[in-house]
């Protein structure tokens, strides 16, 4: 995420800044930060968004319904075994992209881009 990406989002949520900092458990400052491009957005703070994002929307179906997974990958699945389909995109280990991704940046990359999460995004 970079800082015009949540500023969007801030604003998406509806919130100011000292608002998003109380709702990040993080400082006025490091919002500031992040929104001007000062200092990377600490993956804790991106998750947090997109989670919060992720529960305004009233009509969230898993994503291995959407995407209509196999069951010999949905068995491999953490989100089918934790049943958090709708938030598939914050647990790590899911087979999307080809199987599981190792880091959170190669994730999210692809979780941006799916249809899962994406429509979250607009």
């Amino acid at each position: 995420m970079d800082s015009k990406e949540f500023i969007y989002f801030r604003k998406k949520l509806n919130k100011t800044q000292g608002q998003m900092a109380q709702l990040l458990g993080i400082s006025i400052k490091a919002v500031q930060s992040y929104e001007q491009g000062w200092r990377p957005i600490a993956v804790h703070a991106e998750r947090q968004i997109f989670f919060l994002i992720s529960r305004k929307r009233s009509n969230r179906k898993p994503c291995w319904k959407i995407k209509k997974c196999p069951v010999d990958i949905k068995k491999q699945c953490p989100a089918w075994e934790f049943r958090t389909g709708d938030i598939c995109w914050i647990i790590n280990g899911t087979m999307c992209c080809s199987g599981a991704c190792k880091e959170w940046k190669e994730k999210i990359k692809c979780c941006k881009s799916c249809e899962v999460l994406a429509p979250l995004l607009l």
